[in-house]
């Protein structure tokens, strides 16, 4: 279940979470199905299930048979699930024929199941002979087709004696003879399954695939490419990735805080009832979960502690050092210990493509102090198209304010706060300390959409927002990574350990937002004059 929750939650995937009823008592049955349904889990594979022992007993008060299961869900949670079940082309193994089988299933389908995968099969004929059989009796549901691209000798005799199939002479005769070498049988398995698919969606019954990887996707993969349906980078709906759980299905706007933290934002917004559409509003006390421990640690860095200290330094000798770490994130140069730094606390990833655009700039202040960890370009109506900045249906056009987000010190901000003011109104600021003192020249505490796209026949959409309360949750975060993810790296009391507290206890976190988007990007401007103010101060 946490697998599918992450795929529907965080990769904004649908999926279908399988649930077995054999040797399972109504009250663990509902409240699986409740779970699932917090987690906004939607569809629901409905399965008997292979019984513990070596024969098949009936349970009276039990779940007996797949069909008990979808019962059950109708039964208790009406039609929030869309519910699949399975079916036999060569009717189930332990059915008493083939035509008491389809009965079987006909059951199902009239008891509430939406659709039908099939089990596996070697040859088309079957299955189109199966959907021909089923809509006879009176199966109107979708059927999806299940394909399995054989890929080594020993898991297909496997998946035979497990499942109880005949594979056919033919395919017999082709695979005996090359048995003992892998990637002629893959690439056999794959020419099979190719040819196999183009003559099911030939056909016209069938309008999707169902893939049976086996935990080996790239057999998979490479039927996809062939068949022309394998994509490497879909177009983005939206800047941000968009969840695929029901009630965020209408969202479509967030805070660019957490534009590199997307699993934490998810996480600390899951209880809300109803997600942003159409615009954030002024969100005097929006609900963020709480930042405990659990959100830290659960979304701690995917790379080992080894890992982290090559890039981050096995030790620090001074601020300057943290300086150099966050430099060679932008440029990706090696470090001195020529290590390549491919992540931050703050971000995961490498950096966006979109960040590319200000490296030259950003290695110039980050060298200086000014610690990014988020920015945009200014974007003045590229086409929605755009393999970098555009997001959105085909047609349309983006735009985006330019944007800077850094952590620095209280001198420099003491050097930012009397350049800012020459910059006013054009120039939104906040500038905030771990102990909540606040600077701020946001009017009102109004959000400031930050991107937003027009598109033929629609009104605009305002995705990404700079919003000073928000902010104030953002900022709790920003600053305990320093801690969470840095500094428990090292020992208590080293010096390695003191500099990164000292960071986190004594520099503030900044945002900028350039208004004049049609503009040449401001920012840098204002870091630069900071830059002149800290290292020679005037009388302002």
């Amino acid at each position: 279940m946490v697998i599918a929750s992450t795929a529907v939650n965080f990769c904004g995937l649908e999926s279908v979470l399988h649930m077995t009823c054999c040797n399972q008592t109504k009250e663990e049955i509902t409240k699986h199905l409740q779970k699932a349904k917090h987690l906004g889990l939607k569809n629901i594979m409905a399965l008997r299930g292979d019984p513990s022992g070596e024969e098949w007993e009936e349970e009276a008060e039990g779940f007996n048979y797949a069909v008990d299961l979808v019962r059950h869900i109708r039964h208790e949670f009406d039609d929030y699930f869309d519910i699949c079940v399975a079916g036999y082309p060569r009717g189930h193994p332990d059915a008493q024929s083939y035509d008491q089988d389809l009965k079987y299933l006909k059951e199902k389908v009239d008891s509430g199941a939406d659709f039908i995968i099939t089990q596996l099969f070697f040859l088309s004929e079957t299955f189109l002979n199966f959907v021909k059989d089923c809509r006879a009796i009176g199966i109107t549901c979708p059927i999806l087709p299940g394909i399995f691209p054989i890929q080594g000798y020993g898991s297909l005799r496997q998946l035979v004696k497990l499942s109880k199939l005949e594979v056919p002479q033919q395919i017999m005769d082709v695979i005996e003879p090359i048995k003992d070498n892998d990637a002629a049988i893959r690439n056999y398995g794959v020419d099979l399954a190719v040819s196999m698919c183009r003559e099911l969606l030939d056909s016209g019954v069938v309008h999707g695939l169902h893939f049976y990887t086996l935990n080996r996707e790239v057999a998979t993969i490479d039927v996809l490419r062939r068949l022309g349906m394998w994509k490497e980078d879909p177009r983005r709906p939206l800047p941000w990735a968009v969840s695929a759980h029901p009630k965020r299905r209408v969202e479509d706007v967030r805070p660019i805080f957490w534009a590199s933290r997307p699993k934490s934002y998810i996480h600390r917004t899951q209880e809300w009832d109803e997600f942003p559409n159409g615009r954030w509003g002024n969100s005097s006390s929006p609900a963020f979960g709480e930042l405990k421990e659990y959100y830290l640690f659960y979304l701690k860095s995917k790379s080992p502690r080894e890992d982290l200290l090559k890039m981050w330094g096995e030790e620090l000798n001074s601020e300057e050092s943290v300086f150099e770490v966050f430099t060679n994130y932008i440029s990706g140069e090696p470090n001195s210990n020529n290590n390549k730094v491919t992540c931050l606390p703050w971000n995961d990833d490498p950096l966006a493509p979109e960040t590319n655009l200000l490296q030259t700039e950003l290695e110039k202040v980050n060298k200086r102090g000014i610690l990014t960890i988020n920015s945009q370009p200014n974007v003045n109506g590229k086409p929605s198209t755009d393999p970098i900045v555009g997001w959105g249906p085909s047609r349309g056009y983006v735009f985006q304010k330019a944007y800077l987000e850094f952590f620095t010190s209280s001198e420099m901000v003491t050097a930012l706060i009397k350049v800012l003011k020459r910059y006013e109104p054009r120039v939104n600021y906040h500038i905030v300390n771990v102990h909540g003192k606040n600077i701020t020249n946001a009017p009102d505490l109004q959000p400031n959409a930050v991107t937003w796209g027009i598109f033929p026949g629609r009104e605009i959409i305002q995705p990404t927002v700079v919003d000073p309360v928000s902010f104030m949750y953002w900022k709790d975060e920003a600053f305990a990574l320093w801690i969470e993810q840095w500094a428990k790296l090292y020992e208590e009391e080293s010096p390695s350990r003191m500099i990164i507290q000292y960071i986190h206890d004594n520099y503030y976190l900044v945002n900028l937002v350039d208004n004049d988007f049609p503009l040449e990007n401001c920012l840098w401007q204002v870091i630069e004059d900071t830059f002149k103010e800290h290292d020679c101060p005037t009388d302002q």
